[in-house]
């Protein structure tokens, strides 16, 4: 298997090349050259395998065996994958699809932990992962990276806009880990980034990655648990219209899903939605492309403008000859996200963080419809957001072993401006090629 530069065509490389440099020439975004059509049968009989041998399978479309020995990626699958995820009924045609059980409590512990092994797996330089995190991005780098040899990880978060859970979870670690608070938004972190894989004297003196979601790695994984989900519906609502709704910030989830969708898994729609950091909604109704200034909301991992995945969204849409009036999007303010938290625990006793709360509104038409059947994704653990949680509940949430661990440790995280200069003499004071 190839995949292309979507900004420059002509650039091709494998799956371990990919993974390694993240980003192709002109800041282009890698895609698979072909994305195989599994028929019904063939969806039929991966449906009935267990997570880990249809993960081993899907991942194996993209990967050669020349690259990697089947036995071993499916070693590293399962050291990966080595939590499970869950199919929970709220209602009668409503399920949420819990990923946040993984050792950060989100759904990028998916993809990122996939990226990580494969890494360690083919990487035999130093290198230097960097990382822009709205929130969750940040603690599943960290941990999935931790102490993993030859690797250096830089994370840079906006200072202030993430909740003192979340901080905790990735800022405490040390070692081959340095966080890093940005006096800025998410976006201003992000570009930070970008300009320093664009900085050829600083690409002269380190070997830069990225672990966001612009590396192809993670998105591959991700499609797995889209299989997952449907294997886990009950039979007799399989023959209903499955609409999957997906908290979106950077496009990255919704993206997998929809890769999920082209190799023939029968989701008949998708639903991107989003807080009030609404480009994609306004592009969808308006037809232009007009990212505002980052606003931050309750649902701070999906405080983002300028997705970087929608790129990969429209070439899944032209490859196909999709429609995109096929993506629905909806925008959610804060206030409803914060009724629907109050209404849902009231009605069914279920506990939603704000993120998958998003997710939840943005499907409520197609609820009431008695041919649908409508999952949400359930992207982070209720517990990140204890104090927000107990004063629109008055319930406190008992925080998992995970957070307890890491509540009273010192943020070791530097703190530095919104200036690319600052960040690069950091890199090169920090690190030696």
């Amino acid at each position: 298997m190839k995949f292309y530069n979507l900004n420059y065509r002509s650039e091709e490389k494998n799956f371990n090349q990919v993974l390694k440099i993240g980003l192709g020439i002109n800041k282009g975004l890698f895609f698979p050259s072909i994305l195989p059509k599994l028929n019904n049968r063939n969806i039929e009989e991966i449906l009935n395998l267990n997570f880990i041998d249809r993960s081993c399978y899907i991942i194996s479309l993209f990967i050669s065996e020349k690259e990697i020995l089947p036995n071993i990626l499916k070693k590293k699958i399962k050291q990966a994958f080595n939590f499970p995820l869950k199919l929970v009924m709220i209602k009668e045609n409503v399920a949420c699809l819990e990923l946040f059980h993984g050792p950060t409590l989100a759904f990028k512990d998916f993809g990122i932990r996939f990226m990580a092994e494969m890494l360690n797996f083919f990487n035999k330089k130093k290198i230097v992962i960097l990382t822009a995190t709205s929130g969750d991005t940040g603690a599943a780098v960290a941990h999935a990276f931790y102490k993993k040899k030859n690797i250096e990880v830089v994370i840079l978060y906006p200072d202030k806009k993430i909740s003192s859970l979340q901080e905790k979870l990735f800022c405490t670690l040390g070692k081959n880990v340095k966080t890093i608070a940005i006096k800025g938004n998410f976006d201003d972190c992000q570009n930070l980034i970008k300009q320093a894989f664009d900085d050829q004297d600083l690409n002269n003196q380190l070997y830069l990655n990225s672990a966001n979601s612009i590396n192809i790695s993670r998105l591959i994984a991700q499609t797995c648990y889209y299989f997952e989900a449907f294997a886990q519906i009950p039979f007799e609502k399989r023959k209903k219209k499955i609409i999957i709704s997906v908290p979106s910030g950077n496009f990255g989830n919704l993206t997998a899903g929809l890769i999920a969708k082209t190799l023939g898994l029968p989701i008949y729609k998708f639903i991107a939605a989003t807080n009030i950091n609404d480009t994609v909604p306004r592009y969808l109704k308006e037809g232009f492309w007009n990212p505002k200034q980052t606003i931050a909301t309750l649902s701070n991992a999906m405080d983002v403008s300028s997705p970087n995945n929608w790129p990969r969204i429209i070439e899944i849409f032209n490859r196909n000859n999709w429609n995109l009036n096929m993506l629905e999007s909806f925008s959610i303010t804060d206030d409803i996200t914060t009724k629907a938290i109050i209404n849902v625990y009231k009605k069914y006793n279920y506990i939603l963080d704000p993120h998958s709360a998003v997710g939840y509104c943005a499907q409520k038409k197609q609820i009431l419809k008695k041919d649908t059947f409508n999952i949400f994704l359930g992207t982070a653990h209720p517990s990140k957001f204890q104090d927000y949680i107990y004063n629109i509940l008055q319930k406190k949430i008992s925080l998992p072993k995970i957070l307890v661990e890491c509540k009273n440790k010192k943020n070791l995280s530097y703190k530095l401006s919104n200036n690319f200069n600052s960040f690069k003499m950091f890199l090169l004071e920090n690190f030696i090629k």
